[in-house]
């Protein structure tokens, strides 16, 4: 049996700065068995760290998302309810296509000018203070707010429902994020039985609740509350660590900051290098192998986990020149930051345009930003990949 990497030994270097090691692993090869950081002696995975292998590995019909299959049971299916990220085809089809009628381009669209209002006011609250942490003043309440209003989430709620969702995509401690997702089940129990009872309203939780296939299926309240709980937890916390970690790429490289600066229309291609530089999401949720397989000569017996790192495969030189410097003209195609095959991130069109929305008019606004200090601690576990806190002035 190959030998097992634990990368808890690396300490904190590995929270930090996990890309010395992702390369030192995809040198000895494309996939690894490994111990995640605070897993217990026993657990191990394997890690696909090659940029090739892991593409192919996320469109892999035989590594399925539905831990059930092989007798895994997680909090989110069994408290929160069935979704996408937690299903194979043919029901995650069925899913997809029932979100989908809800969650179209032209709705994401149609909030460009709600996005702009919003980034607006909150520039307006920030930039009289000359100098402020990016994450409390922009980067957290511009998508929470937008998801939020888009799913109809009232806005009393949202400070407790960001304490819950932080919880849950880095956990603290295992007694803690099972108390998150126990609340948050019961929270998203009552939030859809109060729209339902509400009647007619144009969020898209009760385009959801509303919403029938041609053939008269539609979701079920278990699936609804899988739907609501994916759409508001994806739709906030990757776009929070996109813009800190983008902003922060930015300012730690003037040289691509001038040159954005001096040429806005180069938004969109910068937002893509931000995304394969230092994306949001550092591994993709676990898929498990349906029967025994082979990645790259390495054979996995059925019911193996497996993590695909995005983070490491869009540093890997066999696919991008230069892997580790950050350049803004460079061509991103093929990036892997929201995944691919048809787990590709359904929001990633919402997560652009709040990036873009939210850098262009923070560097049009405040044309003396700077770094104000070290950005806060970098977020726990293997999921997620972003700071605290980035304190900037201006």
């Amino acid at each position: 049996m190959t030998e097992v990497i634990d990368l808890g030994e690396y300490g904190d270097a590995f929270r930090t700065d996990p890309h010395p090691v992702y390369a030192r692993l995809r040198e000895q090869g494309p996939v690894h068995r490994v111990r995640p950081p605070g897993s217990r002696a026993d657990y191990w995975t394997w890690l696909v760290v090659g940029y090739e292998e892991a593409r192919a590995a996320l469109a892999d019909p035989r590594l399925s998302k539905d831990g059930s299959k092989i007798g895994e049971a997680f909090l989110d299916d069994d408290l929160i309810g069935r979704h996408l990220l937690s299903a194979d085809p043919p029901e995650h089809t069925r899913l997809r296509g029932l979100v989908s009628r809800a969650f179209t381009m032209r709705r994401v669209e149609a909030l460009r000018p709600r996005v702009q209002q919003i980034t607006d006011d909150l520039l307006d609250a920030m930039l009289p203070l000359g100098r402020a942490d990016l994450v409390e003043s922009l980067s957290y309440p511009l998508p929470i707010t937008v998801i939020c209003e888009l799913l109809g989430v009232p806005e009393m709620d949202r400070a407790e429902f960001r304490k819950l969702s932080t919880e849950v995509v880095a956990p603290t401690s295992p007694d803690s994020v099972y108390d998150a997702y126990v609340r948050l089940a019961e929270y998203l129990k009552e939030l859809i039985e109060d729209k339902r009872c509400a009647g007619p309203s144009d969020d898209l939780l009760s385009d959801l609740i509303r919403t029938t296939a041609e053939d008269g299926d539609r979701l079920s309240p278990q699936e609804l509350r899988g739907m609501a709980f994916i759409l508001l937890i994806a739709g906030h916390e990757t776009t929070v660590n996109l813009i800190t970690s983008g902003v922060h790429a930015l300012l730690t490289h003037p040289d691509q900051l001038a040159a954005l600066r001096a040429d806005m229309s180069l938004m969109d291609g910068a937002v893509e290098e931000m995304l394969r530089y230092e994306g949001p999401v550092q591994n993709a949720t676990f898929r498990y192998a349906a029967e025994p397989l082979e990645i790259a000569g390495t054979r996995m017996e059925a019911g193996d986990p497996v993590m695909v790192c995005l983070t490491a495969a869009d540093r890997d030189a066999a696919r991008h020149s230069a892997p580790d410097r950050f350049d803004i003209h460079r061509d991103t195609r093929g990036h892997v930051a929201f995944g691919h095959g048809i787990h590709y991130c359904v929001g990633a069109p919402l997560a652009r345009l709040e990036a873009r929305t939210a850098i262009r008019s923070l560097l049009e606004r405040a044309p003396n930003l700077s770094l104000d200090g070290p950005p806060g601690e970098w977020l726990p576990g293997m999921l997620m990949r972003g700071v605290r806190s980035l304190p900037v002035r201006w």
